[in-house]
């Protein structure tokens, strides 16, 4: 049976996006990762001289690859709306909600939208990131059922 392995994100600063990740939604560093300029290309399709710098990032099971592309011809950072095809956003439940959003602008990002519960953040490299109170994801786990009682 197949299982994700990560979903990789590019970015234009290593260090600034894993801090947003971290800081803010607490994400935890796994490992970081050189790869040299000479198997960049063959692997990704990207004309040499190109090298890359991997940081691999946790929470809850899910790994969140960022990427840094050290190369002369990286392109600028285009805008993209939710209904351009291809992965749109991420979405994390939060504990506190407000607090979250009160340190976004703080670590890079930007409030893109918010309502009283959800909220869609861009990151310092302008992904989308959709914020939402924990109760949404609370709302989907299994319902514990009590067993017989045995007075």
């Amino acid at each position: 049976m197949p299982i994700i392995n990560h979903a990789g994100q590019c970015t234009t600063d290593l260090d600034r996006a894993t801090r947003f990740y971290v800081e803010l939604l607490g994400f935890v560093v796994e490992r970081a990762l050189d790869v040299p300029a000479r198997a960049v290309g063959p692997l990704l399709g990207l004309d040499p001289p190109i090298a890359l710098r991997a940081v691999y990032l946790t929470l809850e099971g899910f790994t969140l690859e960022l990427l840094a592309f050290d190369g002369p011809d990286n392109p600028a950072w285009s805008p993209r709306v939710m209904n351009d095809p291809g992965l749109t956003h991420l979405s994390i439940s939060v504990d506190d909600f407000d607090e979250v959003l009160a340190r976004v602008e703080s670590l890079g990002g930007q409030i893109f939208t918010r309502l009283p519960n959800a909220a869609m953040v861009r990151d310092p490299d302008g992904q989308l990131v959709e914020i939402l109170p924990m109760s949404y994801r609370d709302q989907f786990l299994p319902k514990v059922q009590a067993g017989p009682s045995h007075t």
